[in-house]
């Protein structure tokens, strides 16, 4: 059994455990406060049966995926014996560099540094490493053990082998892994988010759509198809003739929207009164904790369906 080693057993890294584990993985969990790995597996131990119960641990038991995951004593515990290391440490260019250096001198020649950092590119942090060559970003959609996309962004430095790599080991965990030809600010997820967001900003502060207009849409509009096919293939399948024929036929609209789309609106400046005024009228503020773990349920239900659809209907 293949050995990865979590470090940071917060949020992220507690969700990576599962997938890891989920995987079929050795996991040892690390984490510089000596009761979060701990306090981690408490955590894990009380999803499990839920993610059993929706058919999300590949045929496993709760009980064997905990069993392979283990609190590590020492920093140096937790990378002995490890192929991979997913760093989970807060979003602080100083402290990954510091993080890394200590990777780099403590870990097997041979095993993949990996940041799960979603805004900070690798060669920021990877760039005066002697073992910079097995670094780079692994980058997970939250919670990982749920949402199977990740992106895998190498620093320029970083050898083919060891994305290929990555990106086999995450497949092997059940991941769809977005392979990044060269880092860029954003990578790919956000920078797709971003600019949804952004047109949602701008249609609430200009007054066109509320809100709950907004939402609808991709909720009940957009993120239909897209739940199970991307943008590419949406388009291919929207035009008698695939494509081309979508791109000849529509570009004009698109070309005409495109001037409007270039002033940005501040998030944080009043068009946020309106914003936060309509999500506290949907959602109370002490509901909030209550309305995440109804999102990992549908998220749950969401996964097992589109498991059995594979298997009934193909991918």
């Amino acid at each position: 059994m293949s050995k990865v080693a979590v470090i940071g057993a917060g949020f992220i890294g507690r969700a990576w455990a599962i997938s890891f584990a989920r995987g079929g993985y050795e996991v040892a969990l690390w984490d510089e406060d000596s009761q979060a790995a701990e306090r981690a597996l408490a955590y894990v131990e009380q999803l499990l049966p839920d993610l059993e119960a929706n058919d999300l641990l590949n045929g496993a038991a709760a009980s064997a995926v905990i069993g392979r995951m283990l609190p590590a004593a020492t920093f140096e515990a937790a990378l002995e014996g490890a192929s991979h290391v997913q760093e989970n440490t807060p979003e602080d260019i100083e402290v990954k560099r510091k993080i890394f250096a200590r990777l780099d001198a403590a870990a097997a020649p041979n095993a993949v540094l990996a940041s799960s950092t979603s805004a900070i590119l690798p060669s920021a942090f990877t760039e005066k490493l002697g073992g910079r060559a097995r670094c780079l970003v692994v980058h997970p959609i939250n919670p990982p053990y749920l949402i199977p996309a990740v992106e895998v962004v190498p620093a320029p430095w970083t050898e083919a082998v060891i994305v290929e790599r990555t990106a086999a080991l995450l497949r092997g965990a059940g991941h769809a892994p977005i392979v990044m030809k060269q880092e860029l600010n954003g990578f790919v997820m956000n920078r797709l988010q971003g600019a949804l967001l952004e047109e949602a900003f701008r249609l609430v502060a200009d007054g066109y759509a509320s809100i709950d207009d907004v939402d609808v849409g991709i909720c009940e509009g957009l993120a239909l198809r897209w739940s199970f096919m991307g943008p590419f293939e949406t388009i291919d399948l929207n035009a008698p003739g695939g494509v081309r024929d979508y791109a000849e036929r529509y570009q004009a609209i698109y070309a005409g929207i495109f001037p409007s789309t270039q002033r940005r609106i501040d998030w944080s400046g009043p068009v946020i009164d309106e914003v936060e005024a309509d999500r506290r009228r949907l959602l109370p503020a002490d509901r909030l904790v209550e309305r995440e773990a109804w999102r990992d349920r549908r998220l749950m239900a969401l996964a097992a369906h589109k498991q059995r659809a594979v298997r009934d209907i193909g991918p």
